[in-house]
């Protein structure tokens, strides 16, 4: 089968760029014959909240694309139509995450519509940070077109039928990411990092926005370390304000118990924070999944995670993490509690080691194939 990926690919960087190495990779594997279709640019600088768009890694996920697509220029997105139908693939398989790129993606669809059949992979299908009308008004464009669709939690599925009720779809949740960071032993990694090795350590990782909760988790700190002496980590670019971080660490007298790093984490860097950590924290106040939970369970590390979303769904509750409630800085420090306390006699990392092998990107990839068999 003839395959076209479209979205972002190395030299961009950021989670759904790794996605879509993952999956080109995947279905190679498996016989098909695929391209991948990326942005020449894809947000304008004054859009983009972040440092860079580019992947600084020393070994990134590097796959073959051409870079065709100008998110803001009309004429890139008649061009790209045009030579993916020269190339007459038999599916087209957008990686979609936010309405920003409805316009571009739809009016690739709407091009394509009489010769080949499209698939949205739906990362968000209502961003986190919303502008109601214009939001509406672009997913529209960008989901009347489609002729198919791969949801990855409940929260999606709501989200997409609530917008297009007869849409076909099928749920599949998000693969573990396999190709990310290099494992290496705990101690090693602490060591690297500045750690004692035998003090507990917390991992909040990625991007740093409101929504992430990152503010509830300090808060939590403060209670948990009246009880056990928590290290916490925080590593990932901060799109807003960090000082606003190191006043609250600051206020609550967290210096010697937070280490913030406000950059952009390299593939190389990855493994040493993730076999760092005794346990990844996501405090989130809204969510539909996370590629975080992933990365996590690659490193056969657990994770405590707040009922929003599809977040709950691809936890094992004391068996490969915990849930607890959002918002809530107090239920959070008892999950943290909790955990440390269960950690003595549950194998979080085996349990992990099992649980995650429904996670597979084989299953995703069979699942974006087998529309055309439909």
């Amino acid at each position: 089968m003839k395959i076209c990926l479209v979205g972002p690919a190395y030299p961009l960087r950021g989670g759904i760029a790794h996605f879509n190495a993952h999956l080109f990779f995947t279905l190679q594997e498996m016989g098909h014959q695929v391209r991948i279709i990326s942005f020449k640019r894809q947000y304008p600088d004054f859009l983009f909240p972040g440092k860079t768009q580019q992947d600084a890694s020393e070994t990134p996920l590097e796959v073959p694309a051409e870079a065709l697509i100008d998110s803001i220029n009309p004429v890139t997105w008649w061009q790209t139509a045009a030579k993916i139908r020269d190339w007459q693939p038999d599916l087209v398989v957008f990686q979609y995450w936010m309405p920003f790129f409805a316009p571009a993606f739809g009016t690739i669809a709407w091009r394509l519509r009489r010769t080949t059949k499209t698939v949205f992979m739906c990362h968000n299908i209502v961003p986190h940070e919303k502008i109601p009308l214009v939001d509406s008004l672009l997913t529209w464009w960008g989901l009347k077109w489609i002729d198919f669709f791969v949801l990855q939690s409940a929260s999606v599925r709501a989200d997409l039928l609530r917008l297009k009720p007869k849409a076909k779809w099928q749920e599949v949740p998000h693969p573990v990411y396999r190709l990310l960071g290099k494992r290496i032993y705990r101690n090693d990694a602490r060591q690297q990092l500045g750690l004692n090795p035998e003090e507990p350590v917390l991992l909040f990782f990625g991007y740093i926005r409101e929504y992430k909760g990152l503010r509830y988790l300090l808060d939590a700190l403060a209670l948990v370390r009246k009880k056990i002496p928590v290290r916490l980590l925080v590593a990932g670019e901060c799109y807003g304000d960090p000082n606003v971080y190191r006043q609250q660490v600051s206020e609550l007298g967290l210096t010697d118990a937070v280490e913030l790093n406000f950059e952009y984490i390299s593939n190389e860097a990855v493994g040493s924070y993730f076999t760092a950590a005794d346990a990844v924290v996501l405090p989130y106040t809204s969510a539909t999944q996370s590629g975080i939970v992933q990365m996590a369970y690659n490193f056969d590390k657990p994770v405590i995670v707040t009922a929003v979303g599809g977040l709950p769904d691809v936890v094992d509750p004391d068996r490969t993490g915990l849930v607890v409630a959002a918002k809530d800085s107090e239920s959070l420090a008892q999950g943290i509690l909790r955990f440390f306390e269960l950690q003595t006699t549950i194998g979080f990392e085996e349990n992990v080691r099992s649980f995650k092998t429904r996670f597979s990107w084989e299953r995703l990839a069979q699942t974006i194939t087998g529309f055309l068999n439909e």
